[in-house]
């Protein structure tokens, strides 16, 4: 299957309307953004005209809207716009608002699907990066909300609302995909009780909101311009926030992402959980190691960092040098305690010849690993040919092996090389190599 590159919009678009919670008017727009650098707000009503990232580690509240804050600097009810674009394949944007929160528009995230195709979408250079979880991760709030998310081959949402006393039990299933999110869940509407608009009213929200922006329930009926859009639209509505929320892990997942009763406390509690997760599997990854320039040694250390090979396979104690980009010469120092001697000839012993020709391939890894598009990734040892043993190998020899690239077309290298004890050639060959990443 093809790797998908990241995307980001072809142009600038603009929408302007009035605020949710605030009621003021604000005009949003949509612009183009480099690769990784993700969704980021910005507020240019503001002097310095502030950025903020759609991160979770900038979540401040999450009473009926998700609200993020750097300092003293805030966007409010971000979820609808984060989930137009990441439903639609949007990875990196710039939303730049002259106000504290997006337009409502009709209440759904219909309207910014619609400005995402004005501006129409482009491919980056830099693949996208999803992570596949491997490994069950869960939130559960004292509340009795929970979402779990488990390994999936796709993105795929199951979600099940549930209003007090059980009224409004909904259920709404999907994988999710730009053709998906703009027919099943872009126009889901936003929702609330009857008996809670005079609350939030006297909390300073919902101070923009009409019954052409919001369904309001009253017992068993529905209050809203038009009529419903879908018999379960409550619960497709939970879905869309919960895609909003849920990106500000930072990156996009394959996972089947289950959850009951969810809303922006718990979406973005998992959201936090999943980039703290992310970020522990990234510091356990071992870092690429950085070559010093021009001819140098390496020690055992140094080595360790480069090869996955581990003792009784590790067969280069160090690094004596490289000539130019071509050439490399390792050294190992072989004792009577090498694994190896107490079961080869145990009476007279001798290196395999086997482990000589190991020895020179991770040589050569090393050599491939020094060229700058190769650094972090992995070699592989493919083939042996013409090889010749010239010597025996025993303890207290000090084995000097060289390696010269020959060839190199993309991931694969040819290379020449020989092993040597006090200047005398012990074993040669011509060898083949693979590096992949890690």
């Amino acid at each position: 299957m093809a790797i998908r590159k990241q995307k980001t919009l072809a142009k600038c678009a603009s929408i302007a309307g009035t605020s949710l919670h605030t009621g003021r008017p604000v005009q949003l727009t949509i612009k183009p953004a480099d690769a990784n650098t993700g969704l980021t707000f910005r507020r240019i009503d503001l002097p310095d005209k502030p950025f903020i990232p759609a991160s979770a580690a900038y979540v401040q509240t999450v009473e009926r809207a998700t609200t993020l804050a750097v300092g003293s600097v805030r966007v409010h009810t971000v979820e609808h716009i984060l989930s137009a674009l990441t439903g639609m394949g949007v990875d990196n944007a710039i939303i730049e608002m002259d106000a504290s929160e997006p337009p409502i528009g009709d209440g759904s995230a219909n309207p910014y699907v619609q400005l995402i195709k004005q501006a129409g979408l482009v491919e980056q250079e830099t693949p996208c990066q999803v992570w596949d979880i491997r490994e069950p991760i869960s939130v559960e709030t004292a509340g009795g909300s929970q979402i779990i998310i488990l390994p999936s081959k796709d993105f795929r949402v199951s979600v099940t609302a549930v209003g007090p006393e059980g009224r409004v039990t909904q259920y709404f299933h999907s994988v999710i995909t730009p053709e998906s999110f703009e027919k099943e869940l872009a126009t889901a509407r936003t929702f609330c009780f009857y008996e809670d608009i005079q609350p939030l009213l006297e909390k300073g929200l919902i101070q923009g909101g009409t019954l052409d922006n919001a369904i309001v329930i009253k017992g068993d009926e529905y209050i809203c311009a038009g009529g419903l859009r879908f018999h379960n639209e409550c619960a497709r509505h939970k879905a869309m926030d919960m895609i909003g929320d849920l990106i500000l892990n930072g990156r996009r997942i394959h996972g089947h992402v289950i959850a009951i009763m969810p809303g922006h406390g718990v979406n973005t509690q998992m959201a936090a959980k999943l980039q703290q997760t992310f970020e522990s599997m990234e510091a356990m990854r071992p870092k690429p190691f950085i070559f010093p320039a021009g001819t140098t040694v390496l020690n055992t250390e140094e080595v360790l960092k480069l090869l996955p090979h581990r003792y009784p396979f590790m067969l280069v104690d160090r690094i004596l040098g490289f000539e130019g980009d071509t050439k490399c010469i390792g050294q190992k120092n072989l004792t009577m305690n090498e694994l190896f001697f107490q079961g080869h000839f145990p009476g007279a012993p001798v290196m395999p010849g086997v482990l000589q020709l190991e020895a020179m391939a991770q040589v050569g890894s090393i050599l491939m690993l020094r060229r700058p598009e190769n650094q972090g990734k992995i070699g592989y040892f493919m083939s042996a040919d013409k090889v010749k043993w010239r010597k025996p190998v025993v303890p207290g020899d000090v084995l000097i092996i060289e390696t010269e690239l020959t060839k190199m077309r993309g991931a694969i290298g040819m290379a020449t090389a020989r092993c040597t004890v006090n200047g005398e050639v012990t074993c040669e060959a011509e060898l083949k190599f693979m590096v992949v990443d890690r």
